[in-house]
């Protein structure tokens, strides 16, 4: 219901000094969303927090926390830090699911991750699934993601890892949707209320693509869905990214002094197969892309993406310059792809996981000799696979 709503935060260290954000009202007309900004804090420091409504403080039986990045530059090496990485998260609403058994589960996958102590989590797509009464009716978006993020096994996550988000069909809208679904700008408003990104599109051009840093590692958030000409569209030289867009991010990227340059999509960048949704079914962008990066000289570049329902490390060979790599990362809670013996020959062999999942980034060393290793997780936090990469390995 609608309601006064506030946050009162203070340092893990002065717990005495309490700060308090704006007080806001939540209103039907967002969601009863509220955006609350702490804007009296330090850098480098743990602030543990409560939210007031209506004047009382709401208990939570598990922690409330979030931190502020260290002032690092100039004084000392770039700290340690954990990424999390998952996507297709789906929450069960039998009245409006596809009959038969359900297509969500596994949800204390929830409980490993946050126990996994994450600095932050990125979120890959497919975030949420709007279903078909929902597509059209900006009521049903906005009821979707209210039902999705209400999910009890969510909420210890939510409340003490920050979250940053890109989306893909099912939270743009209809299966396999492009440019020209009529109520994108409707999904487009219900992503701004419920994801705190930094921004939300570039240059006037509307979408969800956002640039990020944490630590010495720059995220470079694309909209593989805004600017993206139907699949079935006849033509050579079709929109997946968009010019627009592509001009940005290698814009961005050549102005990146990050040792990992992490670039994160919807659908597979390097998977050489036209199958599904992949990059491989637009060439003639994807080739655009693949040379700016080498033309420009751009070191470091490694991808993010979701999507397919099973988990996997691409590995793509270059002559004359580092290898690039795409890292997929799905399903978390959706029901996983039985394409195991899908013929995707750049495939790291042994990365390959047809279970629900998780993956985890450490960067760590000193600033001239960083290093990421990548863990893949099962629902219960167990460990499927790990590799590490040296930035040095991307120059």
């Amino acid at each position: 219901a609608p309601a006064r709503v506030k946050a009162v935060y203070w340092d893990s260290l002065a717990p005495a000094t309490r700060l308090e954000t704006a007080e806001v009202r939540t209103e039907p007309a967002t969601a009863l969303t509220a955006r609350l900004i702490a804007d009296r804090v330090e850098p480098g420091r743990v602030y543990l927090y409560e939210i007031h409504v209506d004047g009382r403080a709401v208990r939570r039986p598990y922690h409330l926390r979030f931190q502020t990045q260290s002032l690092w530059h100039w004084r000392t090496d770039p700290p340690a830090f954990r990424f999390m990485l998952g996507s297709c998260f789906y929450v069960n609403e039998p009245a409006y699911d596809r009959p038969g058994r359900p297509y969500g589960g596994d949800f204390e996958i929830l409980q490993a991750m946050t126990a996994k102590r994450p600095d932050a989590m990125l979120w890959l797509g497919d975030n949420l699934y709007l279903r078909e009464a929902d597509w059209y009716s900006r009521t049903g978006i906005m009821a979707r993601y209210t039902h999705s993020r209400a999910l009890p096994e969510l909420q210890p996550f939510l409340g003490s890892v920050h979250h940053y988000a890109i989306w893909d069909d099912h939270d743009y809208g209809p299966n396999d949707s492009d440019r020209s679904f009529r109520d994108k700008a409707k999904t487009l408003e219900a992503f701004r209320l419920f994801w705190g990104n930094p921004s939300y599109g570039m240059d006037g051009v509307p979408g969800t693509v956002t640039t990020f840093e944490w630590a010495d590692v720059q995220f470079f958030l694309l909209d593989d869905r805004w600017h993206r000409a139907p699949n079935d569209l006849r033509g050579a030289d079709r929109d997946y990214l968009g010019q627009a867009q592509l001009d940005w991010l290698i814009d961005a990227l050549a102005s990146s002094r990050a040792p990992f340059k992490l670039v994160a999509v919807g659908g597979q960048v390097l998977n050489p197969l036209p199958r599904w949704e992949n990059y491989a079914n637009f060439p003639a962008e994807r080739a655009r892309l693949l040379s700016r990066i080498e033309q420009e000289g751009i070191r470091g570049v490694m991808f993010l993406t979701g999507d397919r329902h099973h988990t996997e490390l691409t590995r793509l060979e270059r002559r004359g310059t580092y290898p690039l790599y795409d890292l997929t990362v799905s399903p978390l809670t959706a029901t996983p792809s039985t394409v195991a013996s899908e013929p995707n020959y750049l495939r790291v062999e042994g990365t390959q996981v047809t279970e629900r999942n998780f993956a985890t980034l450490d960067v760590s060393g000193p600033r001239t000799d960083r290093q990421m290793t990548i863990t893949v997780w099962d629902v219960a936090g167990r460990e499927k696979w790990s590799r590490t990469i040296k930035a040095s390995e991307l120059r």
